[in-house]
């Protein structure tokens, strides 16, 4: 347990690939399989041992329960604790526990330290990211002005963006998102409880005259 414009390719990344193998054997399981059960308790204790998030289809397999059994269940989980110190994140398809955001400080002095600060560029080439996800680089450097290469390896080595896959403009440049660090960081459950942006900060981050990659 933890302490979450361009169009991708069709080509998917490893762990994309997984998801669809996953998800491929979930209905050739359910299939042969006698119907399983899945409780809020047993989903969460799942989280609690996983050492990475899981896909709803591999919680299904796990289970041998359908899609909409792991649904149901996830529903009631992030409902029960959502006034507890231990929140559930979800992002896409995939889900793990985390700590509440309100616990932060107190978890913060018990590892031994704050979590670093970012500077003005790293919040603000992050915040593109979350809002245009996916996006390229040259989106990021498009709106800033400025390069980005540093600032955004920066943001991959502390985890708060990921790479997504590769765009299909020429060159194939990477796509960029955030994952479940962005999410744990900033007490978000998914990116869809990202606030809403002022209408002068949105027109600067969506261009509709945006050049296409190069």
């Amino acid at each position: 347990m933890k302490t979450e414009n361009d169009e991708p390719v069709n080509s998917q990344t490893d762990a994309e690939a997984v998801e669809v193998e996953v998800e491929v054997e979930v209905e050739a399981e359910i299939e042969s399989e006698q119907p399983g059960e899945l409780t809020e308790a047993q989903l969460e204790a799942l989280l609690f041992v996983a050492e990475r998030p899981l896909s709803r289809a591999e919680i299904a397999l796990l289970a041998h329960v359908d899609r909409e059994t792991v649904d149901a269940r996830v529903g009631d989980l992030a409902i029960s604790l959502a006034e507890r110190g231990i929140r559930l994140v979800e992002s896409g398809e995939r889900i793990e526990l985390a700590t509440a955001p309100e616990a932060g400080a107190l978890i913060a002095k018990y590892v031994g330290a704050d979590a670093p600060r970012l500077s003005g560029p790293s919040l603000e080439t992050l915040a593109i990211v979350a809002y245009r996800q996916p996006c390229t680089r040259s989106v990021v450097e498009r709106i800033r002005g400025v390069d980005s290469d540093y600032t955004l390896r920066t943001l991959l080595h502390r985890r708060l963006i990921v790479e997504l896959g590769r765009s299909e403009a020429p060159g194939r440049p990477i796509l960029y998102g955030t994952g479940f660090d962005f999410l744990e960081r900033f007490g978000l459950v998914s990116v869809e409880e990202l606030p809403a942006l002022e209408p002068h900060i949105a027109e600067r981050l969506f261009v509709e005259n945006e050049p296409k990659d190069r």
